[in-house]
C-alpha cells in the first residue's frame, strides 16, 4: 500500500515537470543551430563580465537634513604662508558672538622662504590642474570620496634643498576650535590684543613699506581632516600688487558626514567666492590691509554614503541575462528558419512543371484518344 502511494506521488511529481527530457534520438542538430549557440554563449560571457564589473562598482548617495547640532565646536585647519616676517603679522578669529580666539590657542608661526622649491612647484601645478578639473567635472568629487585614505597626501611636501637666503615669510599652520556660528578668520599687521569692545592689532610699530600680503594657502579645511580630499582653496596663491591690499574670501560651510568603505568621518565641505582690492582712503576704498576669511555655516547637513549593489540583485540580473539570451536567440533562430523554409518552398514551386502521365493498360499508349471522328472509321 505504501509503495502504491509513493508511486502515485512520484507520478504526480513527474506530471508537474516543467523541464521534460527529450531523448537524443529525437533531437536533430544543425550547423546553423550550432552557430547560433556559439554566438549566444559568447554574448552571455561578455554581458556577464560587464554585469560583474557593474556589481563591483559603487556610487555615492547624498541625503540632506537640517543640522540640529548647535553645541559642538567647529575645527578650522589652517596652513597659510604670508610673505611677511612672523613678528609683523597676527592671526585670530572673531565670531558673531564677539568671541575672539587667538592664534596662540592652536596655531604655530614658522619662518620660511616664500618661493617654492622645484619639487614644491610641481606639487602646486598638479594641485592647480586637479582643481580646474574639479570645477569642470563635479562628479570627480565622488572619486575623491571613495578613494579617501588610499590616495597620496595632498599636503605640501617639504623642501628638498637647503637655501642659504634668510627667511622672508611666515607659515601659519595648525588648527583652532571656534563656536559653530559665523565668524571671521583674518591675518593682518601686528599681533592681536584683547579689547573690551572687540579686538585690535598692534600695528603702529610696523612700517607700511613692509606690508606684503602675498600669500599661499596650502591647506584650509573645516572639521575632521580627511586625507586625499582636496578643498577649494588648497594650492591658492595670491601676489600683492601694492603694500596696502586686502584679500577677502567669503566661505559657506556645509556640515558633511562621510561614510565609505575606507572611512567614516564628520567633516565639512565649503564653497568660496573671493575678491581683492587696494586700500586707498583718498579714493574711497576703506578697510584694513590683510587676509580676511569670512565664513558662514549652512543650516543643512549632507550625509554622503557609499552604496553597493546587493548580491541578490546581481544574481537576478545575471539570470535575466542568461535566460533572455537563450529565449531571444531561440526565437530568432526559429523565425529565420521559418522564413528560409518559406522562401525555399516558393522557389521550388515556381520551377516545378507537371510531366505527362503514362497509362499502363497492357500496351504502352500515351494519351490514346477516346473520341474519334467518322473519317477514321473508313
Amino acid at each position: 500500500m505504501r509503495r502504491l502511494n509513493r508511486k502515485k506521488a512520484l507520478n504526480l511529481v513527474k506530471e508537474l515537470d516543467a523541464f521534460p527530457k527529450v531523448p537524443e534520438s529525437y533531437v536533430e542538430t544543425t550547423a546553423s543551430g550550432g552557430t547560433v549557440s556559439l554566438l549566444a554563449f559568447a554574448s552571455m560571457a561578455v554581458l556577464a563580465l560587464l554585469e560583474f564589473l557593474v556589481y563591483r562598482d559603487t556610487w555615492m548617495n547624498y541625503e540632506y537634513e537640517v543640522d540640529k547640532d548647535f553645541t559642538s565646536k567647529l575645527r578650522i585647519n589652517i596652513d597659510i604662508t604670508v610673505a611677511m616676517r612672523c613678528q609683523y603679522v597676527g592671526a585670530d578669529v572673531l565670531d558673531l558672538a564677539e568671541t575672539m580666539v587667538s592664534a596662540s590657542d592652536g596655531l604655530k608661526y614658522e619662518p620660511v622662504i616664500f618661493d617654492l622649491s622645484p619639487q614644491q612647484k610641481i606639487w602646486q601645478r598638479t594641485l592647480h590642474l586637479i582643481q580646474s578639473k574639479l570645477q569642470e567635472e563635479h562628479s570627480l568629487q565622488d572619486v575623491l570620496f571613495k578613494t579617501a585614505f588610499m590616495g597620496l597626501s595632498t599636503a605640501l611636501p617639504p623642501r628638498e634643498d637647503s637655501p642659504l637666503q634668510p627667511s622672508d615669510a611666515c607659515r601659519i599652520h595648525g588648527h583652532l576650535y571656534v563656536n559653530k556660528v559665523a565668524g571671521n578668520f583674518h591675518i593682518t599687521v601686528g599681533k592681536a590684543i584683547p579689547h573690551p569692545r572687540g579686538h585690535a592689532h598692534l600695528a603702529a610699530l610696523v612700517s607700511h613699506d613692509t606690508y606684503n600680503f602675498s600669500h599661499r594657502i596650502d591647506h584650509l579645511s573645516f572639521g575632521e581632516i580627511v586625507p586625499g580630499i582636496i578643498n577649494p582653496l588648497d594650492g591658492t596663491e595670491k601676489i600683492s600688487r601694492k603694500h596696502n591690499q586686502m584679500f577677502q574670501y567669503f566661505i559657506t560651510i556645509v556640515p558633511t558626514k562621510l561614510h565609505t568603505s575606507q572611512i567614516s568621518a564628520d567633516t565639512h565641505q565649503y564653497s568660496v567666492t573671493e575678491q581683492e582690492r587696494v586700500i586707498d582712503h583718498s579714493a574711497g576704498s576703506h578697510g584694513v590691509s590683510g587676509i580676511f576669511m569670512k565664513y558662514d555655516i549652512s543650516s543643512l547637513m549632507v550625509t554622503v554614503t557609499e552604496q553597493h549593489m546587493p548580491f541578490w540583485q546581481f544574481a537576478i540580473r545575471l539570470c535575466g541575462i542568461v535566460g533572455g539570451i537563450f529565449s531571444t536567440t531561440g526565437m530568432l533562430h526559429g523565425l529565420v528558419g521559418f522564413l528560409v523554409d518559406i522562401v525555399c518552398c516558393r522557389f521550388k514551386l515556381g520551377v516545378y512543371k507537371p510531366k505527362d502521365v503514362s497509362i499502363l493498360d497492357g500496351h504502352m499508349n500515351n494519351h490514346t484518344s477516346l473520341v474519334t471522328d467518322d473519317n477514321s472509321k473508313h
